[in-house]
């Protein structure tokens, strides 16, 4: 299956040094095609010989959900171990493969989803494949490197909990998803990084990476048939079906937390249910959203925090549709002697924003922006490959790239009250405030 779509951008980007190579070339067609290798593997491709690059970005569906309940963080450990040693190669060896031939590997556990990326010269995938296809097949976990990752993770969990701000979110996780995965954090605790040993390593690759759940996006410099050949060869070892633990759907509980932190400034987040990301609302909820608190300086909260009272540099919000769960979510910075002006002035919004909705010119100028820069998250070969990739994720057709323009100049002012009222009535339903004492805050002068 093929799809075609013409590219919005009207001039080609320069090539720039070191393998960030930009792709988009004025008015030349896209085509996307769905392919299966004679394996039975599945991908979307864009080929593109503009500049002798490709990229391929990946996700196995699962992500820090599947974590063992009482070991948090082994997908997060797994992610930061792939690339430290596999097969025959130590992680001294492997990672020098991957220099000599400025190979960029990567991988990264999200909520619901295990993440891979690569990048190389068109020349050079060969090499860069067959590394791939040793990480993902036969990872060492050598004693070095676990201990060395399990050290620097356990540095970056302490450094959390100092920082105001992943106090804020690791605190509106759990208190939104109490015994539940997405109340977990995705790096672990010390404890459980502690306890993390190579079997749980092991276990966890054996159970999600697996051909069922996985989607991929090939970029580049490279044919269906050689992407076909790559993809049987990285990912057709793998098992067939994944194990995943099942995980319940939840909705977000609600609350008031305020967090004793010596900090120049107050941290505030706040949030609430949101919708599914296939809900019937759910284009109309995107560009409301982009007018209560998603455009970063023309929204309502923008208007209301910065411009008219200087309370903070930047707020904003934004929806959060899960695998499991479907929230809306916000934040930002203030004096600490003004965090609860800024969270009455929040709230107040909220509950304006869902009982009057948007204006007409609101709505016009959110469709306009969003129309217009769409084209943006597709000048070069990592962003349209993530781009296909999230696509993919999300469940939506291959000729989702071309209609969802159309999806966002459908949407009336009827729909986006509707959906206003629909979501932000709850949006500020958990309140987060990490910050000094009141008796310890800077007074206002």
């Amino acid at each position: 299956m093929t799809f075609h779509f013409s590219r919005l951008v009207a001039t080609r980007p320069l090539i720039a040094a070191a393998g960030l190579i930009m792709l988009v070339t004025s008015a030349q067609a896209m085509q996307i095609k769905d392919i299966v290798s004679p394996g039975g593997v599945k991908a979307w491709l864009v080929e593109d010989y503009a500049v002798p690059i490709v990229a391929v970005n990946f996700a196995f569906e699962g992500g820090a959900a599947q974590d063992p309940a009482d070991k948090p963080g082994v997908a997060n450990m797994l992610s930061g171990l792939l690339d430290e040693g596999a097969g025959d190669l130590d992680s001294k060896a492997f990672q020098s493969a991957l220099d000599s031939r400025s190979i960029q590997l990567s991988f990264d556990a999200g909520r619901d989803e295990f993440f891979g990326t690569i990048r190389m010269l068109a020349e050079d995938q060969d090499e860069g494949f067959g590394l791939l296809a040793l990480a993902l097949q036969s990872p060492r976990f050598d004693a070095e490197p676990v201990e060395r990752i399990r050290a620097q993770i356990d540095s970056s969990i302490r450094q959390s909990a100092k920082d105001p701000e992943q106090v804020a979110i690791t605190t509106m996780c759990a208190t939104a998803f109490p015994n539940h995965p997405y109340g977990r954090p995705l790096e672990g605790s010390e404890a459980s990084v502690k306890a993390i040993a190579v079997p749980d390593l092991q276990d966890y690759r054996r159970r999600v990476f697996a051909r069922d759940n996985l989607h991929i996006a090939i970029v580049g410099a490279i044919d269906e048939a050689e992407a076909g050949k790559m993809l049987d060869r990285v990912f057709g070892p793998l098992q067939a079906k994944a194990e995943l633990t099942p995980v319940p759907d939840a909705v977000p509980l609600g609350g008031d937390i305020r967090i004793d932190m010596p900090n120049p400034q107050t941290v505030v987040r706040f949030g609430g249910p949101g919708l599914a990301r296939h809900d019937p609302d759910f284009m109309a909820a995107y560009v409301v959203n982009h007018i209560f608190g998603g455009g970063s300086f023309s929204s309502r909260l923008y208007t209301e925090v910065r411009e008219k009272r200087g309370l903070a540099y930047s707020v904003s919000s934004t929806l959060v549709p899960m695998a499991h769960a479907n929230a809306v979510a916000g934040g930002t910075a203030t004096r600490a002697d003004r965090a609860d002006e800024t969270v009455e002035i929040i709230r107040g919004e909220a509950k304006r924003f869902a009982e009057e909705g948007p204006t007409a010119d609101e709505l016009a100028k959110a469709k306009s922006y969003l129309v217009g820069s769409y084209a943006l998250r597709f000048d070069s070969s990592a962003k349209i490959a993530r781009q296909l990739l999230a696509i993919q994720l999300d469940g939506l057709p291959i000729d989702y790239v071309e209609k969802r323009n159309d999806m966002i100049a459908a949407v009336t002012l009827d729909d986006a009250k509707r959906v206003a009222k629909r979501i932000y009535g709850g949006a500020t339903n958990m309140m987060v405030l990490v910050g000094p004492k009141k008796s310890e805050a800077a007074p206002r002068t």
